[in-house]
């Protein structure tokens, strides 16, 4: 859900303050958005991408791979939960015991019908001007996966991907990773 400005702005210590209750509270621009539990696709498809990835960074010793809900404070008015992330060893030091403090080095955000436009649009904006290297919108309902990397004006659209096309999905982060968009999708 896109956030809505009440002219109230929030900081990560108010958000301490938030509600365990079910639903996921972010930060935008100290904004309070809140959406609804995931779905059953929607986790299935986290679980998909997950496993894999948490396999090869632990295995290369790579860094560190989490799901959602991890907090990552970017800054007092901008905490986002995304639903996957990635942090590298060389950056190990924004890893606390209670979140991540910045940018982490790949974002993925699952798509869906309540987030769809805070995802593709308003959550891209902050990953963008936070500096993250990259960031890819995974789209349940189309099979899909869109590659933002972050290049010398901003990001940039390297990939747009495809279950139907059998296309795999891949990063320079990390080397020698690889996750069929079918496998993703199953």
């Amino acid at each position: 859900m896109a956030p809505e400005s009440r002219g109230i702005k929030f900081t990560y210590q108010d958000y301490l303050l938030f509600p365990e209750d079910g639903k996921r509270h972010e930060l935008i621009n100290g904004d309070h958005c809140v959406t609804p539990a995931p779905t059953t696709r929607h986790q299935i498809v986290s679980g998909n991408l997950f496993g894999p990835l948490h396999i090869f960074v632990r295995r290369n010793k790579l860094g560190k791979v989490f799901s959602a809900p991890t907090d990552v404070v970017l800054s007092e008015p901008d905490v986002v939960q995304p639903d996957l992330l990635f942090v590298s060893a060389s950056h190990a030091d924004r890893i606390t015991r209670s979140h991540v403090q910045g940018p982490p080095d790949l974002v993925i955000e699952i798509l869906s019908h309540h987030t769809r436009r805070t995802d593709e649009i308003v959550k891209r904006k902050l990953y963008e001007r936070f500096g993250v290297p990259e960031f890819w919108v995974v789209d349940p309902e189309l099979e899909s996966i869109k590659i933002y990397r972050m290049g010398p004006h901003g990001y940039e659209r390297v990939a747009e991907l495809s279950a139907e096309a059998d296309d795999q999905a891949s990063t320079p982060l990390l080397p020698g990773f690889q996750i069929s968009l079918r496998e993703i999708f199953e």
